[in-house]
């Protein structure tokens, strides 16, 4: 590990990680303020979207600064997914769009109209939408979440397809789906938030399963490199409420499963906090070719805008994989 790192270790049987909490080398005077979103590229330059002054900072696998840019673009900063292309896709829930951009800047279609969103609850694309998933054949599966209780697909090109889902906690119904990731065979994982679950559906929006045991999953990633099988990663936000505070095991940490919903490990610890072994709010997660592991955090959300004095805490780390 570098020099200057603060390190734990974080995990347990075979997903075992060391905390590389100071990893991303930011210019003095800059700060993420609060992680949304992060990608990562086959070279392995890792896309951190924050709620900063400089929203999108990428950084080369040793965390130095190798680009930045998006300033003026964005009002509010929620995912990224990359796309199979060298494009990125980036998620602004504050003006309702999803930008499909090359990897350094350039817009090549905006889905949604900047500003303009549908009527909440109606189900019509967009009311603050909250992620994308891009399936084999470059299909656009959008989760559409906080205004809105719904899943969208469209076609490569932006055109609308077809939506499914509603408020609710029935199987099909949402309550805040936040994250949609697909794996290989072109199913579909819905962090289902305040259903406690994710859900997963076929190619056409039918339902399959569910998974439980869940405290608010925020950030969803399968990593289809993993050489043991596609492994899904579920960042759990953490307590909402006061009468939640406080309690251990719930939420604030990140889980690993197969995807038959088997749990391998858990990263953090029974509690929240600021400590290299616990998280406060774990929004995302994306897993390097190395299997390397990084999570952004919502931590002035959830955290610093209630201290006293409100300051900003971390919101950004890299889990370095140990061999087993």
């Amino acid at each position: 590990m570098g020099a200057g790192w603060d390190v734990a270790t974080v995990g347990g049987g075979g997903y075992v990680f060391e905390v590389a909490e100071d990893w991303a080398k930011l210019p003095e005077g800059w700060s993420f303020h609060e992680v949304s979103g992060v990608g990562v590229d086959h070279r392995d330059r890792v896309y951190v979207f924050s709620r900063g002054k400089h929203p999108l900072t990428v950084f080369d696998r040793d965390g130095t600064l190798v680009d930045s840019w998006g300033e003026g673009m964005f009002t509010r900063p929620h995912a990224v997914t990359m796309g199979p292309d060298e494009t990125i896709y980036l998620i602004d829930d504050g003006d309702h769009t999803i930008r499909k951009c090359t990897l350094d800047g350039k817009v090549l279609l905006t889905i949604g109209v900047p500003g303009q969103p549908a009527p909440p609850r109606s189900g019509r694309p967009f009311n603050r939408p909250t992620h994308v998933a891009v399936a084999n054949d470059g299909a656009l599966y959008i989760s559409d979440g906080y205004g809105n209780s719904r899943v969208h697909k469209f076609s490569p090109d932006g055109k609308h397809l077809f939506s499914w889902g509603e408020p609710g906690t029935d199987p099909g119904q949402f309550s805040l789906p936040h994250n949609i990731c697909v794996d290989r065979e072109g199913y579909l994982y819905v962090a289902d938030r305040e259903s406690h679950r994710v859900q997963v559906f076929d190619p056409k929006g039918r339902f399959e399963t569910q998974w439980n045991n869940l405290f608010r999953p925020c950030g969803l990633f399968i990593d289809q490199r993993d050489p043991a099988g596609e492994r899904a990663y579920v960042g759990e936000l953490g307590p909402g409420l006061p009468v939640s505070k406080g309690i251990p095991h719930l939420g604030a940490r990140v889980g690993i499963y197969t995807l038959d919903n088997r749990l391998l490990a858990r990263l953090g610890d029974p509690l929240p906090g600021t400590e290299p072994e616990q998280f406060l709010a774990p929004h995302c997660v994306a897993v390097d070719s190395s299997g390397a592991v990084y999570v952004g955090e919502v931590s002035w959300m959830e955290h610093g805008r209630h201290l006293t004095p409100p300051r900003e805490v971390r919101s950004f780390r890299k889990l370095v994989r140990v061999a087993q």
